[in-house]
């Protein structure tokens, strides 16, 4: 589709920026409230614009989050054309930068979704229940680190204080622990009643726990991220998404290794990494090649770790793919 509107939004908690770009003049910047009255009433004044078709127009803006949700709502109510697009990949497009504010910040975003027209991505929202398993998930999350951060300085008081002075925190923190377990057990058995009630969340966290080492918290990150295997759909994507991919450096006659980025979705790099040490664990064929590569190669331990996290993504898309659970001893039919 050609665009002819490109509008540029820098999103924060309270306020919304937008740099109306026409080809490439500027029309006009509004700053507004970041409030579903104030959008509505922005985008009424939109559609008075001369030449201005909602169709042929694109709402570009960096993902912040929860702040991007009035908006969104409110676009997607219209079909309205949405780019959003990682605040990352705006900046390293621009090239060097000299300052910024909330009104120079939107019209670069103007600029980019111009620039990038033709390659520009349109966000598709994700169905309630990845929205409420995504929500459900940050909780038991963070009740896990509040639970951590308690028990780790009570277990670490023992053995340097009174220990009349350790029982008495550890009992003034009991109760507090205690409700935490509860509401943990409360947002578990939520996500699990949330997903055997959708029948493709059902469906996909079978094939995708079917992978040996991969289990239910695992899953639930990588629907998430994939938002249910839509927007990352190839397994080499998906890799080099949560930073499991190597890339090689090389320049003139230098040759550098092969090395991960630290551009990843690190939460469900630490997740795979966990999955990779059951798997080698109680999978025979794993720990098999693990032994393998570092007993009698003397390959790095990391990189063979690695290499077992691709592996398991492999496997994870291969099931997706062909809809069916994975297979320990499959052997392949040649025709």
């Amino acid at each position: 589709m050609e665009f002819t509107f490109f509008i540029g939004t820098d999103v924060s908690k309270n306020e919304l920026d937008f740099a109306v770009i026409q080809g490439k003049q500027l029309i006009f910047h509004r700053e507004i409230q970041n409030q579903v009255k104030p959008i509505t009433a922005f985008i009424k004044e939109l559609l008075k614009l001369p030449d201005f078709d909602l169709n042929r127009t694109v709402f570009c803006m960096e993902h912040t989050g929860i702040y991007n949700n009035h908006l969104l709502v409110c676009l997607h109510k219209l079909k309205a054309n949405v780019c959003l697009e990682a605040a990352s990949q705006i900046k390293n497009s621009l090239g060097n930068i000299r300052g910024k504010n909330d009104k120079i910040d939107a019209i670069r975003i103007a600029e980019y979704a111009f620039k990038n027209r033709e390659e520009l991505r349109l966000w598709t929202p994700k169905r309630d229940v990845v929205v409420s398993l995504s929500q459900l998930a940050s909780t038991r999350s963070r009740l896990i680190q509040v639970r951590k951060m308690l028990n780790t300085a009570i277990n670490e008081n023992k053995g340097f204080i009174n220990k009349k002075v350790a029982a008495e925190n550890g009992k003034l923190c009991s109760k507090t622990l205690q409700a935490i377990n509860i509401d943990l057990a409360r947002t578990e058995k939520a996500i699990d009643s949330l997903i055997n009630e959708d029948p493709e969340l059902k469906r996909l966290f079978r094939l995708v726990t079917s992978v040996s080492g991969v289990g239910k918290i695992t899953a639930t990150q990588i629907v998430i991220s994939t938002n249910e295997f839509k927007d990352i759909n190839e397994a080499k994507k998906f890799a080099c998404y949560s930073g499991v991919a190597p890339f090689t450096k090389e320049s003139g006659i230098f040759k550098g290794k092969a090395r991960v980025s630290h551009m990843a979705n690190k939460k469900v790099k630490t997740l795979l990494h966990l999955s990779a040490l059951v798997a080698i664990r109680h999978n025979q064929e794993l720990r098999a090649y693990y032994e393998r590569k570092v007993i009698q190669e003397k390959k790095n331990k990391m990189c063979v770790i690695n290499a077992i996290r691709n592996k398991l993504i492999l496997r994870i898309f291969a099931c997706i793919k062909q809809n069916r659970d994975y297979e320990k001893n499959y052997i392949r039919l040649v025709a």
